[in-house]
């Protein structure tokens, strides 16, 4: 039954392997070019009682970089799931294969658990490996900029991609499963799990432990790494030191924590300085802001709960499959 199942999926498996043999050579070398590159700006800094210059140099050339493979990452269980999970029981109920199988000695619950152990596994695994690579090769970029917990590079790195690619392959095995055609399941899968994708982060993922509420002092280098200040105080883009994930931020405020939007010194910062000089204008105000965040220590807890979550939804899945299996007769 393994061999058989390779032998239906040995195109798509000889296809990814050699991408992510490609995408694993690239980030090997990736990886040595950024730790040397690090160890380099340490070295060249060490004599100087900050370093803050050299390392905002030295992750500004790998952040481009660093974005896109994240993406990639973030994109790849749902590859799998679209691309094996869906025509993993689908093409057979198209083709008629089942019927040979079944006929045999193989019982139904012993063929779908072959399936979803040999292509699933091997999805999980080739997830797992790749966030481990790229969680080496981009570490010292993530670590320059305390990002590792925004939504973007939590989803890209540590535990949570295997899982993501276990849940999408059973996921796309299990809707092939109900729907016995390949394209509309691989439609459903995708749509499905981008659903789930975007829910989990903005939904259930702040509420694994309950955020704390704070307050950060805006100093100059953090309003200049600022994406957005809006024209009466609201911002957006704020990375706070240590690397907590930032969940809300309020509008900008003063020392009695009034907003500053509509006060003149705010203004005539926001009118009359250069994008160089507001900054440090708008610093000067001692200026804060009130943070709902996660702290940076709960990282690999909101790694293990998320994990946690999607490989419950994984045996779910997997149940709701077995159960359609036995009530479906053909």
């Amino acid at each position: 039954m393994i061999w058989l199942t390779w032998r239906q999926f040995r195109t798509q498996a000889v296809i990814g392997l050699a991408a992510l043999l490609l995408l694993g050579g690239y980030l090997l070398l990736l990886g040595l070019d950024i730790h040397h590159a690090h160890q380099d700006t340490l070295a060249h800094c060490a004599a100087r009682a900050d370093c803050t210059g050299q390392l905002a140099a030295f992750a500004d050339r790998y952040r481009l970089r660093t974005d896109l493979l994240g993406h990639l990452l973030l994109v790849l269980p749902v590859v799998f799931g679209v691309f094996c999970g869906a025509p993993l029981v689908a093409r057979e109920f198209e083709a008629g294969t089942h019927r040979l199988v079944w006929n045999q000695s193989i019982t139904r619950r012993h063929w779908l658990a072959v399936k979803l152990a040999v292509v699933g596994g091997s999805c999980t695994f080739a997830a797992g490996a790749v966030a481990l690579l790229l969680g080496w090769a981009t570490g010292p970029v993530l670590a320059v900029e305390g990002a590792r917990f925004e939504p973007l590079a939590f989803a890209a790195h540590g535990l949570v991609p295997a899982a993501y690619a276990a849940f999408a392959s059973v996921l796309g095995a299990t809707l092939g499963l109900h729907l016995r055609r390949t394209v509309p399941a691989m439609a459903a899968t995708l749509a499905v799990f981008t659903v789930v994708q975007l829910a989990v982060p903005a939904l259930v993922r702040p509420h694994y432990r309950a955020p704390e509420r704070t307050s950060v002092q805006l100093t100059a280098p953090i309003v200049a790494k600022l994406s957005k200040i809006g024209t009466y105080g609201d911002i957006g883009g704020l990375r706070v030191p240590g690397g907590p994930w930032v969940i809300d931020t309020s509008a900008i405020l003063d020392e009695t924590g009034a907003t500053v939007g509509h006060s003149d010194w705010f203004q005539d910062c926001m009118d009359h300085s250069s994008l160089a000089e507001l900054p440090r204008c708008l610093a000067d105000h001692r200026i804060h802001v009130e943070i709902t965040q996660q702290p940076a220590d709960r990282y690999w807890t909101f790694q293990a709960v998320e994990s946690a979550l999607f490989a419950l939804l994984t045996a779910a899945t997997a149940l709701l499959a077995v159960r359609r299996l036995r009530t479906r007769a053909d």
